[in-house]
């Protein structure tokens, strides 16, 4: 049979270049030779190449996290080019990455959140809005970033000009929302029209860190991930539920991880990834080889998926 020809599409213009170059690499080297032609492009410097050479591109791995990769942009490239890819597309991709829209249509879906408020430049020198209607502490976050990159945790109300600074360097749209103690899970999702909901992941900072930031995320050792995670029967089908809801409501498809909060008030969604890690130790590779699918294997699988139906 001859091979697939795939473009690993890695690299972009966002703050988390590094973090897709990483996982493309890492990608690159589990792809079954003898399925696959790879090619890689970059979209900072080879959209043009891109373009030029659809016409022999069988099917794309996009490897991109944040803006210009994970909200839909890249994805109307590829649909304009009639290249199949993994992955949400325009909408679903547009949605989940921004916050503020993905709260709204959680809690229209019956998810629970946190209360939350969108922020005003104003606000930065006259913070009083935020603080009559929220309840410290405060999570302050831009809306259409990743990898917890423009965040802060805000526990006194003098602190949060600041918070708002930070946050709006990063973004024109910025959230301040309750912060909710308890555990941090994650819940991965596989399939287009059939869904499956993946092992749960508990996700447990280093104590040095306040919540799981860029460097716990990425540094070697910063934390610890139990897959998977040691929660009751009934915690674990919920959030698997909830997963699968959230999934359906931003209209994803392939894949996602959802991120949540468990406490003794019950499992609170966060936000949900349309191209999560992908490093055979990152957090829904670890899920689905636990459910019996290595990582190569979760390769194969997400591009079937890209291709179902695409052509």
């Amino acid at each position: 049979m001859a091979k697939i020809r795939l473009a690993l599409i890695a690299g972009g213009k966002s703050d988390e270049r590094e973090v897709s170059l990483n996982g493309a690499a890492g990608v690159e080297k589990e792809l079954d030779g003898n399925k696959y032609d790879v090619i890689r492009y970059d979209p900072a410097t080879d959209l043009e190449t891109i373009a030029h050479n659809a016409e022999n591109i069988d099917v794309a791995f996009v490897l991109l996290h944040g803006l210009f990769g994970e909200d839909g942009t890249i994805q109307g490239f590829l649909d304009l080019l009639d290249i199949p890819y993994q992955g949400s597309g325009v909408l679903g991709s547009a949605l989940a990455m921004n916050k503020n829209l993905a709260k709204i249509l959680y809690r229209l879906n019956g998810l629970p959140v946190a209360p939350w408020v969108m922020a005003e430049r104003e606000d930065r020198e006259v913070p009083q809005r935020i603080n009559e209607q929220l309840n410290l502490p405060y999570v302050v976050k831009p809306v259409k970033q990743g990898s917890s990159i423009g965040m802060t945790i805000v526990r006194e109300k003098e602190a949060l000009s600041a918070a708002l600074d930070l946050a709006f360097k990063h973004d024109d749209e910025v959230m301040v929302e309750e912060y909710i103690e308890g555990r941090e899970i994650t819940v991965g999702v596989i399939g287009n029209d059939e869904l499956i909901a993946l092992p749960l992941v508990e996700i447990i900072p280093d104590s040095r860190f306040e919540f799981f930031d860029y460097e716990a995320k990425y540094v070697a050792g910063a934390s610890q991930e139990i897959c998977p995670a040691e929660v009751s029967e009934e915690i674990r089908d919920t959030a698997q539920a909830y997963a699968i809801t959230a999934h359906r409501t931003l209209q994803l498809r392939g894949y996602s991880r959802t991120d949540m909060i468990v406490n003794q008030d019950g499992i609170f969604v966060l936000e949900t990834n349309t191209i999560p890690g992908m490093t055979p130790t990152s957090l829904l590779p670890q899920a689905a080889a636990e459910a019996g699918l290595p990582f190569p294997q979760l390769l194969d699988k997400l591009i079937e998926l890209a291709m179902e139906g695409r052509r």
